[in-house]
């Protein structure tokens, strides 16, 4: 009796310590092929390898153990290809010339669910372009057609200004909040308090304020804010954010629009 209690404990902490992430990843991308990948995430400031492998014949892969859920990057080199859930579970990663897919696990589900409707969008942003050559070419006004199409792009900027803020906020206390807020803000050139952002702190719960990058970004936005409003003597040029764990970014300019930089990048 004794030893059956012993080992169903055995187990229990076991199964409680055993936070484990598993990535099985394929590409059809033949670049790709002996190149290595390092995965990445942001610890006091700075990127740390946590993983690393080769693409072979197509397929690579990481796997490890993981105290808590965390945003992770994969990069080629010095180049991040694409942002990453490390959660418990199996993890599946599909590359190609045209897009990348993360699923397998609910965050990386919930993520890249986000990160296609906002590249639907950016699709819609890059059209206008051939709208617009197309329109004069069939004889439209430049003047008629160039309204119109402010128009379209007001309508689609506040559409992913909505998309991204509800994201954010509908996710305050996981780490996609945290991490698409590090997405939109490696895009400002120091960091500053925005409309945007002052309206995201004004909602948010203790562990979003309380993310490290978040927590130090306001920080020294504030600072940033209190030098410009002559509160404040500065000691050096204002400070910068800290580096993003992720492939391009987006950036919320004071406007609260989103610009037309995508959230994820093929690889080369």
């Amino acid at each position: 009796m004794n030893k059956t209690l012993y080992l169903l404990l055995l187990v229990g902490i076991l199964t409680s310590c055993g936070n484990s992430y598993s990535v099985q990843g394929s590409s059809n991308v033949s670049t790709l092929d002996g190149r290595m990948l390092y995965l990445k995430v942001l610890k006091d400031n700075e990127l740390k390898n946590v993983d690393s492998c080769e693409v072979v014949h197509g397929q690579f892969q990481f796997g490890g153990n993981i105290d808590s859920t965390k945003m992770a990057t994969i990069f080629m080199d010095d180049e991040s290809i694409m942002p990453i859930v490390l959660e418990n579970g199996e993890i599946v990663i599909k590359l190609d010339n045209t897009q990348q897919s993360v699923s397998g696990t609910p965050l990386n589900d919930k993520l890249f669910e986000f990160i296609d409707k906002y590249n639907q969008l950016q699709n819609m942003v890059n059209e206008l372009g051939h709208k617009q050559s197309q329109a004069i070419m069939d004889g439209e006004d430049e003047q008629v057609t160039n309204a119109r199409l402010t128009q379209e792009a007001n309508i689609i900027a506040m559409r992913e200004d909505s998309l991204v803020t509800n994201f954010i906020t509908d996710n305050f206390d996981n780490v996609l909040g945290p991490g698409v807020f590090m997405m939109v803000t490696a895009g400002y050139r120091y960091p500053e308090l925005t409309p945007w952002i002052e309206d995201i702190m004004s909602k948010a719960t203790d562990y979003f304020k309380n993310d490290p990058y978040v927590k130090d970004y306001y920080q020294k936005a504030q600072e940033n804010q209190a030098i410009m409003n002559g509160m404040a003597t500065p000691e050096v040029a204002p400070t910068q954010p800290a580096p993003a764990t992720t492939v391009p970014s987006v950036s919320l300019p004071v406007d609260s629009t989103l610009n037309a930089a995508p959230l994820t990048k093929s690889p080369k």
